[in-house]
């Protein structure tokens, strides 16, 4: 029993600090009374904020939500003094960017409210000083402090390409993977909170023929062997989804018109194997016999065609030339012609590209040849005298009628049609002469 007491007592002198060190505890007790009077003494003259070392200043960093549309102001957040003993003696001032018409305090408890909605985009943060003050003398109890109101980002933006709408062009044929150009779409909405500016993008229309990367943007071929000849402008719609492409996400679109460049993937072919052409025997030389074409599906400098004559038949008596413009080849007279000595020649023209793209040249010759057949038309020519002049003689007083000499003409044209001779005043000339007992004519012809 004893024991026990003596137990009880012990633990009761450990618990009991005014027993152990009654005059420290009653020492502590009246400095603390004391500080208290000088800390509400120095209060009461504005003072306490020249003695303070240490931050009296309470608060996380404060955000508020844009485009807010409750009916109800939107609260903020709270400032507080670590000097506030809740005896309503500190009373909180605001200053700086939107006090009073964006943002308002209520001065006791230190609650801060938006007035309005906000747009982020229109304005990100504003800046904003906080006071303490005795609510008595209106002296500062703490040193004024700035602090950041953030407007918190909303997704209330879709992504926008400001400058479609595009146009891109990549060579035809060319292979799957090929660049062909990357676009970009902006979001206003905050990248470094939340998926609000995340974008994604995705292809609408365009396929199977192009692809986008989702993340870049860049546009590539999707579709091996697109050939211009066959189509040559695509219009592709490009999507951009922000949130990275979830769903509830905003979107937007823009279109690229897609050209494909032509290459020289086509030789050039004669529509006919065969071609005919007339000519006048009497057409000077340097003059056009007539025109041949290969047409060529290329365009630009991919379908000019240069022709020539296959050595052979034609070789000497004819020419050809490539028109650029027209892409023809003009056949050129380089001798003269006789439709008695010869009617008609045959040879062969040749077309090729003037321009060779080595990557086809398997799909074979870039050239094409054809038959020219060139008849050569008669033309009606006077007949022609055996002599260049006659000489005849005659006997003075020899009678009407008689035959003193003759001429003679022949028609070199085929079927040699009939002479008939007619003597005219500017066709002849005659002179008299006097040889010995007669006198004697002298008739020339010309």
């Amino acid at each position: 029993m004893l024991m026990g007491n003596c137990l009880l007592l012990f633990l009761w002198c450990l618990l009991d600090k005014s027993f152990v060190s009654p005059l420290h505890s009653s020492s502590q007790s009246r400095l603390g009374k004391e500080q208290y009077r000088n800390m509400m003494a120095h209060r009461k003259h504005g003072m306490m904020g020249v003695h303070r070392v240490k931050r009296g200043w309470v608060w996380n960093q404060f955000f508020v939500l844009e485009e807010y549309m409750g009916s109800d102001p939107q609260y903020v957040g709270k400032l507080h003094s670590d000097l506030d003993k809740g005896d309503s003696m500190v009373k909180y001032t605001l200053s700086g960017e939107g006090v009073g018409s964006v943002f308002t305090i209520e001065p006791r408890t230190g609650d801060i409210h938006a007035l309005r909605s906000l747009d982020r985009e229109e304005k990100p943060y504003y800046t904003l000083r906080a006071q303490a003050v005795d609510m008595l003398t209106g002296r500062p109890l703490e040193p004024e402090s700035e602090f950041i109101i953030k407007v918190q980002d909303i997704n209330d933006n879709e992504p926008r390409f400001l400058e479609g709408p595009y146009s891109a062009s990549v060579p035809e044929m060319s292979p799957v993977g090929s660049y062909v150009t990357q676009i970009t779409a902006t979001d206003t909405d905050d990248p470094t909170y939340g998926n609000s500016a995340r974008i994604v993008y995705s292809i609408l229309h365009g396929q199977p023929y192009f692809s986008v990367d989702p993340k870049t943007g860049i546009i590539r071929v999707a579709l091996p062997n697109m050939d211009r000849e066959v189509k040559e402008m695509y219009q592709v719609v490009i999507q951009a989804k922000d949130m990275g492409g979830q769903l509830g996400g905003l979107a937007g679109t823009t279109t690229i018109n897609i050209t494909l460049r032509d290459v020289n993937d086509n030789p050039p072919r004669f529509s006919k194997s065969i071609f005919h052409l007339r000519v006048l025997e009497s057409s000077p030389v340097g003059s056009s016999v007539g025109r041949v074409k290969a047409h060529d599906l290329d365009s630009g400098k991919n379908a000019e065609v240069e022709y020539s004559i296959v050595p052979g038949d034609g070789g000497s008596m004819f020419d050809i030339y490539s028109n650029k413009n027209s892409h023809e080849g003009t056949v050129i007279l380089k001798k003269r012609l006789d439709y008695e000595t010869r009617t008609a020649y045959t040879f062969k023209v040749e077309a090729s590209n003037a321009v060779i793209d080595h990557r086809f040249l398997h799909l074979g010759p870039f050239k094409d040849t054809a038959t020219l057949k060139v008849n050569v038309l008669d033309v009606e020519e006077p007949p022609v005298f055996s002599r260049l002049s006659y000489n005849m003689e005659t006997y003075e007083d020899t009678p009407v009628g008689i035959i003193i000499g003759a001429v003679t003409a022949e028609d070199l044209d085929v079927g040699n049609s009939p002479v008939r001779y007619v003597r005219t005043p500017y066709t002849h000339t005659h002179t008299l002469c006097r040889h010995g007992p007669y006198l004697m004519w002298h008739i020339c012809f010309f």
